[in-house]
């Protein structure tokens, strides 16, 4: 052990002393605590706070408020189901801990009023109860627990083994996690702050969401620390904060892109695992949340005292004022506290069995996350939990919507996903949560826990379907067309059901999982070296193509090429019918040097390197991307509101959606099961379904996209009557300047060479 706290021995079950429990295969349940005269000098360090009103058991959390007397303080209340006792503690600026009981207990909830508490005031609490972990009773008076309603935290989570509601490092590991451990956490962890909820914001008062419909949403997933990081039009003091992402530098790119909402990875407080900080490093992405209500502290340049909460919505609203929505990556479906050997930080020492899933052995966490725990989300009041959470960050924080990660997970009833869960009914009956964004990540690591295109009407949902072959097609790896129709199309195979749309697909390519664009096209094999795993992390699944030399290379070949096929996947992104996600760098070439799980990387790895735009190459794939949205915003026939029907609106025979063979046929069923390397889409302008805000009919010029995906230039034939007469070229990727190809005319019926592995976009002349 690090350390040798004195012992007393516990029998399991209770929390007097009295003979170590045995059996159950662990010999002995030995468990250590402070001793009495430890404890005694530690009241005598801690003078109880002064009188506390009974107060009231809702809202949860720590609510400043002026009471009906005059008299101002905070009201703090706790649901900790099966706990014996409840105190609060609060830490003056010394960090000295003042402690009082909540004796005050209203259906499981421990509450009570502390005249003179105002806001800034940090705290936490310390919940007692038995000790049992063979039953999942796992109560710990010596560890200081965060409220999970608190909504700002002060400090960063350590992992010593003073944190750990077990000992640690007990000399039995398979043991380890039935022995109680009595050292005081409270040191070593961050304290909850209590935050003036309705203080007057001036600057927040005329907030405009700008509530852009889904069918015309390009989303832009970025981190909030590495995209600012580095950019060199911030001030060095606000670099990775959210002040940072409000500064007009970062929002001007955001302008120009074009894109309508960024997607936040996480940014609820969130701890690091104890195995990183081990090895030097940190959690990055941050999906490992811990405090549900509270704005990451360390991405606060204000200050960390409740500031923090301010400072998140004036980014907020500064992106609002750009017209920008933003949408935060959320993780309700497991927390920073892992498995039974993992730290007891907050939810597992106010109530286990309450907030948790159990496996059968209760003494053993139900891990449908592969992060060692699970959320009991059919438990009311974790349900509560949730929802409670995500109405604070629409209602009073501004954002615009939610990405689930492992959404399968919060659909789960007692085992089975299932799409009339507790959780998915709360959400679609709920007046606030069913009008906002709510984007699934359609999996869990569980069985059965795969779910693309089974999740109800308001959601949307990640479509890795679209990604696995829009990255085959792009490298020659799809035996046929088939699947890449649908998902260019809308994925109306997954998504034409019981009343979605084709805005229910999140087509993406890349995401922070994986390989970057440029990567993509850089590296078949993934170098997660620097994560000190061994390389085995991250997956192996990447449906990547290096085009001839894995990595870097000065070969002008090889790079030209490199170009080439980025700029034909994003083309291919932001022509397909659904909502185009991109990831914060890919539309001027960030790499990550071949990681493809740069979770644990705070450095220039992930970092967004904006020195890239000062190269004229990938300043002109930008360029491009930027030309491709506000194609995509100008034309509503690329971002239909409902599926293709593929019949004939008209005697005439045109089509809303029709695809050709490079002969400038019609596709045949034979030709759709055929290998082929060069696919036309056809999308007519006419007969759009929907009118405009007007109650006018929609119309719009046709296009006609041309894939080839074969490594020689291949002839197109340029389809004649009904479709068109002659075709304009709108964009040519094999056009590395795009200096040339636009405005240059075809007549229909004629043969256009396309370039190898290249799109060609068509706009209908005449």
């Amino acid at each position: 052990m690090s350390s040798a706290p004195e012992q007393e021995a516990v029998q399991t079950g209770t929390s007097g002393g009295v003979p170590a429990r045995t059996g159950q295969g662990n010999g002995r349940a030995a468990a250590t605590a402070a001793s009495a005269r430890d404890r005694e000098r530690e009241r005598e360090r801690t003078p109880p706070v002064g009188p506390v009103w009974p107060g009231a058991p809702m809202p949860l959390g720590a609510r400043f408020r002026v009471g009906p007397d005059g008299v101002a303080g905070t009201n703090f209340a706790l649901w900790a189901g099966g706990a014996q006792s409840v105190e609060l503690c609060l830490f003056d600026e010394e960090d000295r801990e003042r402690r009082t009981p909540l004796a005050e207990l209203t259906h499981e909830i421990w509450h009570g009023f502390v005249p003179g508490v105002l806001p800034g005031q940090r705290y936490g609490f310390r919940v007692h109860g038995r000790w049992d972990p063979w039953t999942g009773a796992r109560w710990n008076p010596a560890k200081l627990l965060l409220d999970p309603y608190a909504r700002a935290v002060d400090g960063e989570f350590r992992l010593p083994p003073e944190v750990y509601g077990h000992v640690r490092d007990w000399p039995e590991q398979h043991v380890a996690d039935t022995v109680r451990d009595g050292r005081d956490s409270a040191p070593y962890v961050p304290k909850g702050v209590v935050v003036h909820d309705d203080a007057p914001d001036d600057e927040w008062a005329d907030d405009r969401r700008p509530k852009t419909p889904w069918a015309d949403s390009v989303i832009y997933e970025l981190h909030v620390r590495g995209f600012t990081r580095q950019h060199p039009g911030i001030p060095e003091e606000l670099r990775g904060t959210y002040a940072g992402l409000a500064h007009p530098a970062a929002i001007e790119h955001l302008v120009k892109l074009g894109v309508t909402a960024v997607e936040l990875l996480p940014v609820h407080q969130f701890a690091h695992e104890d195995h990183l900080l081990r090895r030097g490093l940190k959690n990055y992405w941050g999906y490992n949340s811990i405090g549900y209500f509270a704005p990451h502290a360390a991405y606060a340049a204000s200050g960390t005292a409740g500031q923090q909460v301010g400072e998140f919505k004036r980014m907020v609203r500064a992106l609002h004022d750009a017209g920008i929505e933003v949408i935060l990556d959320v993780v309700y479906n497991h927390t920073a506290e892992a498995g039974e050997l993992g730290p007891m930080l907050s939810l597992k020492g106010i109530d286990n069995r309450g907030y948790y899933r159990l496996a059968d052995d209760p003494r053993r966490y139900a891990d449908y996350t592969g992060c060692g725990n699970t959320l009991h989300v059919v438990q009311p009041h974790v349900l509560r939990l949730i929802t409670d959470s995500l109405r604070y960050w629409v209602t009073e924080m501004g954002v615009d919507g939610f990405r689930f990660d492992l959404a399968a997970a919060l659909a789960r009833s007692m085992h089975d996903v299932d799409m009339l869960s507790p959780f998915l009914a709360v959400i679609a009956q709920d007046p606030v949560l069913r009008r906002v964004k709510l984007i699934a990540e359609p999996w869990d690591v569980g069985s059965g826990g795969y779910q693309v295109g089974a999740f109800p009407p308001l959601w949307t949902e990640w479509n890795d379907r679209y990604r696995n072959a829009v990255r085959d097609f792009w490298r020659g790896a799809l035996p046929d067309v088939r699947d890449l129709g649908y998902r260019l199309s809308g994925s109306s195979d997954l998504y034409a059901w019981g009343g979605r749309r084709p805005y229910a697909s999140v087509n993406f390519i890349t995401a922070h999982d994986g390989f970057t664009l440029r990567d993509l096209v850089s590296y078949e094999r993934k170098h997660n070296e620097a994560n000190g795993e061994g390389n085995r992390d991250g997956s192996n699944d990447n449906r990547s193509w290096n085009c001839g030399v894995e990595g870097e290379t000065p070969d002008e070949g090889v790079l030209a090429l490199r170009r080439r096929q980025l700029r034909n996947l994003l083309t291919t992104l932001l022509l397909s019918t659904g909502v185009p996600m991109l990831v914060a760098g890919d539309e001027f070439g960030r790499t990550q040097r071949g990681s493809n799980n740069a979770y644990c990387q705070d450095n220039e790895i992930s970092w967004v390197d904006w020195g890239l735009l000062d190269d004229p190459g990938w300043r002109a794939l930008f360029d491009l991307t930027s030309r491709l949205i506000a194609l995509r915003h100008a034309h509503p026939v690329l971002r239909r509101r409902a599926f293709f029907s593929g019949r004939a609106h008209s005697a005439d025979g045109l089509r809303d959606l029709a695809w050709f063979t490079s002969r400038g046929t019609e596709m045949t069923e034979r030709d759709w099961y055929a290998p082929a390397a060069t696919l036309g889409m056809y999308l007519s302008g006419r007969d759009i379904p929907g009118r405009d805000a007007l109650g006018a009919p929609i119309e719009d010029d046709s296009f006609l996209a041309v894939l080839h995906a074969g490594d020689r230039a291949e002839s197109f034939v340029l389809p004649g009557d009904p479709w068109a007469r002659s075709y304009e070229v709108v964009v040519d990727t094999a056009d590395e300047e795009q200096s040339g190809a636009p405005g240059i005319v075809h007549r229909a019926g004629t043969v256009m060479t396309v370039g190898a592995r290249s799109v060609v976009l068509l706009r209908v002349s005449e």
